[in-house]
């Protein structure tokens, strides 16, 4: 096994530890490695960081979710090529749609491990998985389940290589190599072609096509928003109205509790006086009924 592979093979392990767990375990393993060259390498091996983290866990424990990415990404790039207006709403709108549920289902997953995601982060892996759909070789280095920082672009150039590179584990086991950014990347030949007033008419036309379908999306997605505020706006003034009424059906039960401890002491003192009363009744009624029956020995006649 090559050195690359075995550097590989240590960072893929160490790359799906917790992010509290992966410092001490690349040092451990730098040392267990001490006099070979793959120590230093190991040791240089950088903590990812939390979006990182978090899409490299995505990679492991969800790549179904992550295949999806990419072959939406794959789908979106063709028909962009390819000027369809309406294959790029549907399928622009279809990205949105998935690197928001797949962000969603990292965040859980995060949880799971036992790590808060904020809203920034998220911010940084649903940009990092967008990057994987417009740029083949953001996606690649997605794929690799190694990155230790988020990506971002746009889509309209692709990333640098040296940029892609530092956010990459191990880029030249990867294949990537950190090169200057003034150092281009191979493009088709200038053929130096006679310009075409027909094609730029169609590819104007493509063009307004495409803005076309661009501003319709968005004004889809900010009514959306608007929506969804709004919703939003509701559930929280309901939410608060109901939290009132609980806070003063609270205070009302605790009255009548107060209330019902009185009337119970009162009760129990009211039933004493009873019984006492009713005592007292009976000694009452005893001594009646023996002066009565005095009264009648003495009004009897004798004989």
């Amino acid at each position: 096994m090559s050195e690359d592979d075995q550097l590989l093979e240590i960072a893929d392990e160490l790359y799906a530890l917790s992010l509290a767990e992966f410092t001490p375990a690349r040092d451990k393993r730098a040392k267990e490695l001490k006099g070979t060259p793959l120590a230093a390498r190991v040791k240089a091996l950088r903590k990812p960081s939390t979006a990182a983290w978090v899409v490299d866990l995505l990679v492991r424990r969800e790549a179904a979710q992550v295949d999806q990415v990419l072959n939406v990404g794959a789908a979106l790039r063709e028909a962009q090529q390819a000027m369809s207006a309406g294959e790029l709403r549907t399928l622009t709108k279809q990205r949105r749609q998935v690197t928001a549920a797949v962000t969603t289902q990292a965040r859980r997953l995060a949880a799971e491990e036992g790590m808060r995601v904020t809203e920034s982060v998220a911010e940084q892996v649903e940009a990092t998985l967008t990057a994987a759909m417009v740029d083949e070789e953001c996606g690649r280095a997605v794929r690799s389940g190694l990155l230790v920082s988020a990506l971002a672009t746009t889509g309209v150039e692709p990333m640098e290589p040296a940029e892609l590179a530092a956010s990459l584990a191990v880029p030249e086991a990867l294949g990537y190599q950190a090169v200057p950014r003034e150092a281009p990347r191979p493009g088709p030949p200038d053929l130096h072609v006679v310009p075409d007033p027909d094609k730029d008419a169609k590819v104007r036309a493509a063009a307004q096509e495409r803005l076309a379908a661009a501003t319709e999306e968005y004004d889809d997605a900010f009514a959306a928003q608007q929506e969804a505020a709004t919703e939003v706006d509701n559930l929280s003034a309901r939410a608060l109205q109901l939290q009132a009424e609980i806070d003063e059906l609270r205070r009302r039960l605790s009255d009548l509790e107060q209330q019902a401890e009185t009337v119970e002491e009162e009760l129990s003192e009211a039933e004493d006086a009873r019984d006492e009363a009713a005592a007292e009744l009976r000694t009452a009624t005893a001594e009646r009924d023996a002066a009565q029956a005095a009264l009648d020995r003495l009004a009897a006649p004798r004989t």
